[in-house]
């Protein structure tokens, strides 16, 4: 069956429409197959069934319990069911719904537009296994600042490396540095548990510094090796405050034999929200002694382009959330082209983040951006992992390339 989905519950107002989307389902192969004519019905049948279905076709405009308000109800109850959007509605009215269940933390599956028809089904379900509809937040950890203390004295964060790459001859062009934490009881810990943490403590500074440390350290030696790379590294907002600020970033890079514009410095919008005066001096002395300023999670923001005017950027990163659905949703496209134009007009390196299908890959490089950086590339990894990583990569190259024919040979990359 299409997906890995044994068994589907369709809540649907309509018996027309439910009955032909069982109908659908049961020629795909589902074992079991639920009906409920609304939200509520739904969930007190959800409510009663020893083995809950693998997924839930919901429509949106129904009586008694429309399709958002189901989805806030299973948020609430803590049901995470892969769920398909399946609506006559307006394709930007499904896509508000798959955004809302996503920000829920609903793995999302697709948006159908009804009558459904079972090509569109089938491939919609292939293509979006449940692993992968969505990604439910993680629960949180008992982590105190004692814990992450106690990781920063004895080293144990480690620094993992995303490559960046150009989106036209798909050459390796840099690497981001993520900061990586393995417990020793609770296992691995997300970033957005211990980066806040860490904020709220008074550890971002030691743990900034030391993810700098590691990753120009890192840098230096692949540049040993004949591999020059530039250096991607978050900023958190908490150190704009800080006095020392430039200089020791100016000596940690000097210390690493490093030039400081080989270190790019990612800043998201929200960082400069509470000081700017204090935030404008402390980034413009940066981009002063060379090092390259990038506005991250471009686009998320309300003011992203009053900030552009005030601060000297250098790149323009637009985040995952207008790269991941452009291909399906036209209106990501027209905000995807239109950032690129402006960062093209203002000069401004463009980068792409979350990129991971090659249809994401393809719209971007028609769109003009520069620099792509996702899974559909590589996932962050060691820094030891690299240049394994790169000999293989070289394998895609020729399938990455925006117009093999008329490219020149590619540079050199070392091993």
């Amino acid at each position: 069956m299409p997906g890995g989905y044994p068994s589907v519950l369709v809540v649907d107002d309509s018996l027309v429409q439910r009955q032909h989307a069982a109908m659908l389902c049961r020629e795909l192969g589902m074992d079991l197959v639920y009906e409920a004519s609304d939200g509520r019905e739904a969930l007190a049948l959800l409510s009663m069934l020893v083995l809950p279905p693998s997924l839930l076709i919901v429509d949106l405009e129904m009586p008694g319990m429309d399709g958002f308000e189901f989805l806030e109800e299973l948020h609430r109850l803590q049901v995470f069911l892969p769920v398909l959007i399946a609506s006559s509605r307006e394709q930007m009215l499904m896509n508000s719904a798959n955004t809302l269940g996503k920000e829920l933390g609903l793995p999302m599956v697709a948006t159908l537009a009804k009558p459904l028809c079972l090509t569109q089904l089938r491939e919609a379900l292939t293509n979006r296994l449940p692993q992968q509809a969505g990604r439910a937040r993680p629960a949180p950890l008992p982590l105190t600042a004692g814990d992450l203390d106690t990781a920063l004295r004895e080293h144990a964060l480690k620094v993992h490396y995303q490559p960046k790459v150009d989106m036209h001859t798909g050459l390796l062009r840099g690497v981001e540095a993520l900061a990586r934490w393995t417990h020793p009881v609770l296992g691995p810990i997300p970033p957005d548990q211990f980066i806040p943490l860490a904020e709220q403590s008074d550890l971002i500074e030691p743990l900034t510094l030391s993810v700098l440390d590691q990753a120009l350290a890192q840098t230096a030696a692949w540049q040993t090796r004949g591999l020059n790379l530039s250096l991607a590294i978050n900023l958190s907002p908490r150190l704009l405050e800080s006095p020392t600020l430039v200089e020791h970033f100016s000596a940690q890079v000097a210390q690493h034999g490093l030039d400081p514009h080989q270190l790019m410095i990612e800043i998201t919008e929200g960082s400069l929200a509470k000081r700017l005066d204090v935030a404008l001096n402390r980034l413009a002395r940066l981009r002063l002694r060379g090092f390259g300023l990038s506005i991250d999670d471009y686009g998320t923001g309300f003011s992203s382009m009053q900030q552009l005017a005030r601060i000297p950027f250098t790149e323009l990163k637009i985040d995952r959330s207008f790269v991941s659905e452009a291909t399906q949703r036209p209106h990501l496209q027209v905000i995807l082209r239109s950032a690129l134009e402006m960062a093209h007009q203002l000069g401004l390196v463009s980068v792409a983040e979350g990129i991971e299908t090659l249809q994401d890959w393809r719209l971007l490089q028609t769109l003009g951006c520069q620099i792509g950086q996702g899974w559909l590339i590589a996932k962050a990894m060691p820094g030891d992992d690299l240049h394994p990583w790169l000999r293989g990569h070289r394998q895609r190259l020729a399938l990455l390339r925006a117009e093999p024919e008329d490219l020149a040979a590619p540079t050199q990359q070392p091993d």
